[in-house]
């Protein structure tokens, strides 16, 4: 298992219902990856993750098994890295929302209103997949450009890494 570093993101496993849950949602959206959940290293053993209780910091040892980390896949500079670690940080907090999942189903089924990725939009809430891509947003670095940051899950991080590996072979 590669070391993480400053800003990495990582990818793990939820058992139980939740981890069925959102299994079943990313099959059910064409979306299936051997991963549910996904959080960014600030460094220093923590890692920031949303929760449905809040996004919360907590030390990586407590956090689900990373099946898979960034580390060297995404290009990043040192500045970038703590800019994403910071960033991640003050996502702490935020809170969550079941509904931006039903948002990501009715947009990959073609059937999402404007109503509804406006609301996704303008919460604030944030499920797992959307704080990664929030805090390297906000750290300058697009992880999928022209993407709404709402409608990223677990699966197309796990898509776009293995996406990287196979271009760097």
């Amino acid at each position: 298992m590669t070391e993480p570093k400053v800003g990495d993101f990582g990818l793990t496993k939820i058992r139980g219902l939740a981890g069925a849950f959102v299994n079943f949602g990313q099959w059910f959206v064409g979306d299936f990856a051997p991963v549910q959940h996904a959080l960014v290293y600030v460094g220093f053993g923590y890692v920031v993750q949303a929760m449905p209780s809040g996004a919360e910091l907590i030390k990586l040892e407590d956090a689900s098994p990373v099946v898979k980390w960034s580390t060297d896949l995404v290009d990043l500079t040192d500045q970038e890295r703590v800019h994403i670690a910071l960033e991640a940080r003050k996502l702490v907090g935020t809170p969550y929302s079941f509904l931006d999942y039903v948002s990501i189903a009715l947009e990959r089924l073609g059937m999402r209103s404007k109503l509804i990725r406006d609301r996704v939009e303008g919460s604030g809430h944030l499920i797992c997949s959307q704080l990664v891509v929030e805090a390297y947003s906000r750290a300058g670095v697009e992880l999928f450009p022209g993407t709404f940051p709402g409608d990223v899950t677990p699966g197309d991080l796990h898509k776009l890494l293995k996406e990287l590996e196979a271009s760097n072979d």
